[in-house]
């Protein structure tokens, strides 16, 4: 396949207001806004900035409206049985929010951001035997959403650095998932269809699906002073060293920093993770000499993962939820896409390069 059409790497697939993910700078910008200046906003004030002028009727504030569309969505947590709670919490999530209508309104919209943050909370508890919780429409999310899944109210802290991590990952460009969801949108098929789209793109373990073995690799090494001669293993083995490296980035991605400042201040705070916090760090030092020296001609730099993993691990998430949590931020950047996508675009329909067996002429 020509260079730059493999896995449509080099190709622009549509234009959008909503952000740029500048590679070779290592600059995410949403809506005009660079990532460090999102900092300190709440997932429902990105939420607002991401869906301006997309939707009739739109609040300037959405956190009533998205706290009334939580208590909505918690009645198909009744739907949860054991044929779901024996699958991955992402497909637990994805069959609730099938049972959701379709449409392209506000009202759907907000269900829809909802729908990740009440689903997962239920199945998570459901899954260690707890009932669920129900939704306090009052709350901010990232407070609800930590309630939901402990039954208890979460320290300011612990809410601040969900907040953060949500906001970092609310968008991010033309990624596997958001494309899926606009390909999906360009049909018509309306904003449910497309984010179960975006939710089935981001299980994959080369997307969303990552996170959770970063823990895995954090407790392989346990220490410090092991990262290095773990880390050398793991590539010897021919291992990914999850992490590090990015399909866009050639340098650190920005939302690791970001990410990293929103741990070590729920670790000052909190005094949860001192050391796993070290461990992280000894393991990228260690992770970046070791990548440079046997891989000169790749940059491999810190991605998103690292420091997602330990954040969501210091907020008492199972890893096998990680992915949910990813996409309760991300939900809010597919529905601006499909939204875009419908108001702007045209049915997204790429052509392919036959290169089969030509067809025999008849004798």
């Amino acid at each position: 396949m020509r260079d730059g059409v493999n896995g449509l790497e080099g190709v622009v697939a549509a234009e959008t207001v909503l952000s740029e993910v500048d590679g070779e700078a290592g600059r995410l910008v949403i809506r005009g806004h660079g990532l460090e200046a999102l900092a300190g906003w709440t997932f429902e004030e990105v939420t607002g900035l991401l869906w301006s002028g997309f939707f009739d009727g739109l609040p300037r504030d959405l956190r009533p409206a998205l706290g009334a569309a939580r208590a909505e969505v918690f009645d198909e947590v009744a739907r949860l049985d054991d044929g779901l709670l024996a699958r991955a919490p992402v497909e637990a999530v994805r069959a609730l929010t099938a049972r959701l209508a379709d449409g392209d309104d506000l009202a759907i919209a907000l269900r829809l951001a909802a729908a990740p943050a009440v689903f997962t909370a239920a199945a998570v508890r459901a899954r260690q035997g707890e009932p669920a919780v129900a939704p306090d429409p009052a709350a901010g999310h990232a407070a609800d959403i930590l309630r939901m899944s402990r039954g208890r109210p979460a320290r300011p802290a612990e809410v601040a650095a969900l907040e953060a991590y949500l906001v970092t990952v609310s968008d991010h460009g033309l990624n596997a998932s958001t494309f899926a969801a606009r390909v999906v949108a360009s049909t018509r098929a309306g904003l449910t269809s497309a984010v179960l789209a975006g939710l089935s793109a981001l299980k994959g373990p080369l997307h969303g699906g990552a996170p959770g073995p970063v823990i895995e690799m954090l407790d392989g090494v346990g220490a410090p002073q092991n990262a290095r001669a773990w880390l050398e293993a793991a590539l010897d083995r021919g291992d990914r060293l999850m992490g590090f490296g990015h399909r866009v980035y050639r340098v650190r991605d920005p939302r690791a920093d970001a990410l990293k400042r929103a741990v070590a201040a729920l670790g000052k705070a909190s005094n949860v993770l001192p050391g796993r916090f070290a461990l992280a760090e000894a393991v990228e030092v260690a992770a970046l000499e070791v990548l440079r020296e046997r891989k000169p001609n790749r940059s491999l730099q810190t991605n998103v993962e690292l420091y997602t993993a330990l954040l969501l691990e210091a907020l008492a998430f199972p890893p096998e939820a990680f992915t949910c949590v990813f996409a309760m931020g991300r939900v809010a950047g597919w529905i601006a896409h499909a939204r875009e996508q419908v108001l702007g675009g045209r049915l997204i329909r790429p052509q392919s390069r036959y290169i089969g067996p030509r067809a025999r002429a008849a004798a």
